[in-house]
């Protein structure tokens, strides 16, 4: 009961000099009981009652305490809502001195709780002690953390942490058979708990706020991870649904993430809104550039880039419907501006060089169209596939058709990032549509580009070919081109394993035996050394081993096929 002495209560160490200076032990001890009961004379006379229940004193006076903190505590909060400051800031200094004793100490936390700035000698006081600075309101940590900002951080560090491991988790889930990333809503997204228990940290602190944006920049440029630009925008955009007016005036991003994330919402863009979003990259003032880094972050954020390619494809499908040119379309070269700001976002944050990146006019007058016509390509071929068979057009269609993509397709993915990404999801359609043809001439250009190896997008193309294409794994030509010039070419890259993990998971039914040991072997090779790649794989292992026994028969592969190219070590045992 340390601290009771400080406020004239008798406390541990009266009685421990009482008992030892006394001559009558027990006539102290009575005395002691007598002064410090309940002084209500009515109330003595039923104390004998209460002993021949067999109430002791001990639980009497807990259960009166009890009551009595109960009744303080509403009477503190009425006091709070009130705004009677100087009542509740003359209560702090009565009570603080007990703020160590646990039966007293949630009438402190209360005062504090009610108190809108707390002296600075009281914050100091609760951060030397763990447990009374882990017991605070959060509304009384915002004020610590703004004298001790490594607190600040010591409290977001295992939430960064756990966002980070539920995104990862999200695209490298090992049983997860469809591209599941993009379900969630931008509603839904930000009312995880991570995000609000953020915007409950943040409150309506702007220097707070300030901190967690530095953090997680600081955390972008460190770690290369765009989750963390979604995270900037889900913070953000939490705080507008929550009207916290504070902030959100403030973050000079604000308009354009809000008017970003109702396309989003909506999956459209309109003239209105396209001229919204131009405007906020245009009048980006002289001295005022870093804004355009937050922007770019915005941008960043899967999602949005989601939504910008695809919303780029349907334009350019639409444009192919009306045989116009990608260069006449101002919502379309709009889509691309932003793509490559979003694109730059990393290198702008890392040099603090904040440029917007000039759109290389090659890739609408050149590439745009090299991609438009592997598109006519595969609605031409899938019209010749409804007609009646006729030898000699099949002949043509196929001769002209067939083909690898043009110079100016391969060329500009290869250049170009806007090119690249664009290329990728025009992939991906491939196989949504159940294109076998048109993903076996484009997927190979992808191989070694970046974006094409980032976790978002190879969790969509495993999923899309889980869900689409599953009984093209059992053609030799088709999984030569999956994994032999895809895959397999960017095995040293520990995401790529674990998403061809994922893929065999779903996939091996279909497999040859040959392509299935080889394949195994190869991941076997490359996930030897890894404590985290291990476990998914022998799980795969096991999978495989209990349905072998019921499997049909595979066909074999030819000895001259080029997955027997692929360096491995010799079979093993799965």
């Amino acid at each position: 009961m340390a601290g009771l002495e400080e406020v004239d209560i008798p406390g541990r160490e009266y009685l421990k000099e009482t008992l030892t200076n006394c001559a009558d032990p027990l006539k102290a001890i009575a005395q002691f009981q007598e002064e410090n009961g309940i002084l209500l004379p009515s109330l003595r006379t039923m104390l004998p009652l209460l002993d021949l229940h067999g109430v002791s004193r001990h639980e009497f006076h807990w259960a009166v305490q009890d009551a009595l903190r109960e009744r303080l505590l509403q009477q503190i909060d009425t006091l709070g809502k009130q705004g009677n400051t100087a009542k509740l800031e003359e209560l702090l200094q009565r009570s603080f001195p007990v703020v160590k004793v646990d039966a007293l100490r949630p009438i402190v936390m209360a005062i504090l709780k009610n108190l809108e700035h707390v002296d600075e000698r009281f914050l100091k006081q609760l951060v030397t002690d763990k447990q009374l600075y882990q017991e605070a309101d959060v509304g009384v940590k915002r004020q610590i953390w703004l004298y001790h900002q490594s607190l600040f951080g010591e409290e977001l560090g295992p939430l960064f942490e756990q966002y980070m491991a539920e995104r990862e988790a999200a695209v490298w889930d090992l049983a997860e058979g469809t591209a599941s990333f993009y379900g969630p809503t931008p509603k839904q997204r930000r009312q995880q708990p991570i995000v609000q228990q953020l915007v409950t940290m943040v409150g309506r602190n702007v220097v707070l706020y300030d901190m967690v944006l530095q953090f997680l920049r600081t955390l972008f440029i460190k770690t290369k991870s765009v989750h963390y630009c979604t995270l900037r925008v889900e913070l953000l955009m939490a705080l507008h649904d929550g009207d916290i007016q504070d902030i959100t005036q403030i973050d000079s991003c604000h308009k354009f993430a809000w008017c970003l994330d109702a396309c989003v919402r909506e999956r459209t863009i309109d003239g209105k809104r396209s001229k919204e979003l131009q405007g906020f990259l245009d009048g980006v003032k002289p001295g005022n550039e870093q804004v355009l880094g937050d922007i770019a972050m915005t941008l960043a954020d899967p999602h949005a880039t989601n939504f910008l390619v695809t919303s780029a494809l349907k334009i350019i499908q639409h444009l192919i419907n009306n045989e116009n040119l990608p260069r006449d379309h101002p919502i379309l070269i709009l889509l691309l501006r932003l793509l490559s700001l979003g694109l730059d976002a990393l290198r702008m944050m890392e040099k603090s060089d904040f440029k917007e990146p000039k759109l290389d006019p090659q890739v609408v007058t050149k590439f745009l169209p090299s991609m438009m016509s592997l598109i006519v390509d595969d609605l031409v071929r899938s019209l010749n596939s409804k007609l009646p068979k006729d030898d000699r057009e099949t002949a043509i269609t196929t001769i002209e058709h067939l083909g690898p993509p043009p110079d100016a397709y391969q060329a500009y993915v290869n250049e170009s990032g806007v090119a690249c990404i664009l290329a990728s999801y025009y992939t991906l359609h491939t196989v949504k549509s159940r294109d076998r043809t048109g993903l076996m001439r484009v997927l190979g250009v992808l191989s070694g580009e970046a974006y094409a190896y980032s976790d978002v997008f190879l969790h969509t193309l495993v999923g899309y070919l889980v869900t689409y294409m599953l009984e093209e794994f059992s053609h030799e030509d088709f999984c030569t081109v999956i994994f032999d010039e895809f895959f397999l070419t960017a095995l040293a890259r520990e995401n790529v394993l674990r998403h061809l993990l994922r893929l065999i998971w779903h996939s091996f039914p279909k497999l040859a035996a040959s392509r299935l040991d080889m394949l195994m072997s190869a991941l076997q090779t490359m996930c030897a050394a890894s404590t985290t790649l291990m476990p998914p794989l022998l799980k795969l292992k096991e999978r495989i081993s209990t349905q072998q026994s019921v499997s049909v028969p595979r066909p074999q592969i030819p000895p001259d096929s080029p997955v027997f190219q692929v360096p491995c070590t010799p079979h093993h045992s799965y």
